[in-house]
């Protein structure tokens, strides 16, 4: 997800992305400990999504 779609959702939006993107971000960690994943680098996609997210959500409290 790239920062231009983050910024034009809704903070409620943002929250039901977020969730969404953690639970997939758990579910793929545990995919990946059980046997390895096909490609590993959704791993560090979804994490930095989710910091990019929460990063919006910060800036926009903040304001």
């Amino acid at each position: 997800m790239k920062q231009s779609e983050i910024k034009d959702l809704s903070a409620a939006e943002l929250q039901e992305k977020l969730s969404q993107l953690k639970k997939t971000y758990t579910d793929l960690k545990t995919a990946h400990t059980i046997s390895p994943i096909d490609n590993p680098l959704q791993l560090r996609n979804v994490r930095r999504a989710v910091a990019r997210i929460e990063t919006e959500l910060t800036k926009r409290e903040l304001q």
